[in-house]
């Protein structure tokens, strides 16, 4: 069967410089969604969700953009500005788990909302001629929660719904619940596209022999963890390129150096490079060591002269 590989959003690391540098590197990925805009309560964009989606830098790539609201006024006013920036589809945040979002009654936290879903996808779909696509949990507090949201949804020509299989208060700790995944297969007439812990070719491959009607696939974290696994997915290998080190070496680079110039000042981007160590200490043989000596590089001379002796040392 052939399917399509998605880039699951993830705030503060998938932006167009992330998605850029992972594509021209490594590719593999047919669609990417991008970090969602979230106006609380101001009818403004803000800047660096403008730079994100500018059409310009991102001219390569297949993206759909992503807003988190629960009022349908936010997600007019956000599908206006991305249809003119040439965008056709927009993509409704009912997954984001952490509880600065949740408690606002958005995200993960709004799917026990029946009503307040219908009122948003209805003003949508009268007030606007955008494609309406949706990023889902299970739930939050239960996977029951999203039996009792898709009735609602199924009355939409909503495109597709990507469901991460937890529910909101795991976060992304515990395992995924398949069981419930399939049982959102069985109660709506919608595609579906599978997102959670797809890390490897062989998880990706047990995922598709329990799920044989999926065809998109979405990869959240394990694509920032490895960017090499969509292209090995695609070439059907669990073999790494022999230039393995060399390929994760520019792509570090690249980041670093785009990141050196966006971000102001050394504090800021020693932190932004430590939380992508945080997700690529796992590709190395010793993750911890690695992630402990970039938390010790207290300055850029420092950090510059850590990686490069992890790259030095690592083996692939």
């Amino acid at each position: 069967m052939d399917y399509t590989l998605l880039s699951s959003p993830l705030q503060g690391f998938t932006d167009f410089r992330f998605r850029n540098a992972q594509n021209k590197l490594f590719g593999g990925i047919d669609t990417f969604y991008s970090p969602y805009i979230r106006l609380n309560g101001k009818m403004v964009i803000k800047p660096s969700y403008h730079r994100d989606l500018l059409p310009e830098n991102n001219l390569d790539l297949e993206v759909i953009p992503q807003v988190i609201t629960n009022d349908a006024d936010e997600f007019l006013f956000v599908a206006k500005y991305v249809r003119e920036l040439g965008y056709k589809e927009l993509n409704w945040n009912l997954g984001c788990p952490y509880p600065m979002v949740t408690k606002s009654g958005m995200g993960s936290g709004m799917i026990s909302n029946p009503e307040k879903i219908n009122h948003v996808l209805e003003r949508a779909h009268t007030e606007s001629d955008i494609i309406v696509s949706m990023k889902m949990r299970l739930g939050y507090e239960n996977s029951e929660e999203i039996l009792e949201a898709l009735p609602v949804l199924d009355k939409y020509p909503i495109k597709n719904i990507a469901i991460h299989a937890r529910i909101g208060k795991q976060l992304y700790k515990g395992g995924v619940n398949l069981d419930a995944f399939q049982h959102c297969i069985d109660n709506t007439k919608h595609k579906l596209y599978y997102n959670g812990d797809i890390t490897s070719v062989a998880k990706f491959h047990e995922m598709q022999q329990r799920f044989p009607t999926i065809d998109h696939w979405m990869i959240g974290r394990g694509l920032i963890s490895d960017p090499f696994l969509p292209s090995m997915i695609k070439n059907n290998t669990t073999e790494y390129p022999e230039n393995k080190i060399e390929l994760f070496n520019a792509f570090h680079d690249t980041l670093y150096a785009i990141y050196s110039e966006s971000l102001s000042g050394s504090t800021h981007i020693l932190l932004k490079m430590y939380h992508l160590w945080e997700y690529f200490s796992a590709t190395f043989s010793n993750p911890h060591k690695v992630l402990k000596k970039i938390k010790k590089a207290q300055s850029i001379r420092n950090y510059e002269a850590a990686v490069t002796e992890i790259f030095r040392n690592e083996k692939f």
